[in-house]
């Protein structure tokens, strides 16, 4: 479905991401594990058009897309759930949802993409009317997915979902991520709890100092000494 090529982007002077390659096919959760500022946002912001590539190129489903503006490449079919989730703090969680629904099939299934996150995050249904910058955190991370998840896309990014969570609702969060990929969504995910996502995802990349240094299926990383040593204290 996405396929990077030699993908080099950065700001300024810096070289963030240099010479990145890699796929995510359909039906996969894919995680970009590493640590701060090896890149993995870059690549993110590279894909959907938050950033200008300097070199290689972004395909999706065969197409290329990096040249696109953001709000053509989500029409395409890829959504982007930012660190920080940047939400409307004063409007409210139903408001900030419905903002999400900016493609055409967005604005068509809108009643139906509501009742389906609403099913997905319960709290938010019961809290719709509330203003978005009264949320706990993971509320709003969950307003984020949601609002995202009302474009209806086929690609759904993800930058550190779990970041400043506590562990109990970081479960929930991936928990509703693997159910979102069983109902058929592609996943990029980038996230800083590798244990976590190597053991949501089905393949990883590690990306460090902005270049890919290994890649394979998570099992197999979640096993490599290499990893183990490197991020999970092992």
């Amino acid at each position: 479905m996405l396929r990077l090529e030699g993908v080099e982007a950065g700001y300024g002077d810096v070289t963030a991401v240099r010479a990145v390659s890699l796929e995510v096919r359909a039906g996969e959760i894919v995680a970009l594990i590493g640590a701060n500022g090896s890149g993995k946002t870059t690549t993110l912001r590279a894909v959907s058009g938050l950033l200008p590539l300097r070199q290689g190129r972004v395909e999706l489903d065969g197409r290329r897309i990096d040249g696109l503006g953001p709000a053509a490449i989500v029409a395409a079919g890829v959504a982007h759930v930012p660190e920080g989730r940047q939400l409307f703090p004063t409007m409210t969680v139903r408001e900030n949802l419905e903002l999400g629904a900016r493609t055409a099939e967005g604005r068509a299934r809108r009643p139906e993409t509501l009742t389906r996150v609403f099913a997905l995050f319960p709290r938010l249904a019961e809290r719709q009317q509330q203003l978005a910058g009264t949320l706990s955190g993971g509320e709003q991370q969950m307003v984020a997915i949601g609002r995202a998840l009302m474009a209806r896309p086929r690609l759904l990014m993800l930058d550190e979902p779990s970041l400043g969570l506590a562990p109990v609702v970081v479960g929930t969060i991936f928990a509703n991520l693997g159910a979102i990929n069983r109902d058929g969504l592609t996943i990029l995910l980038v996230e800083q709890n590798v244990l976590r996502a190597l053991r949501l995802s089905h393949r990883a990349y590690v990306l460090e100092n902005g270049t890919i240094t290994l890649a394979g299926p998570s099992p197999t990383l979640l096993a490599d000494e290499r990893i183990r040593r490197a991020y999970l204290g092992a």
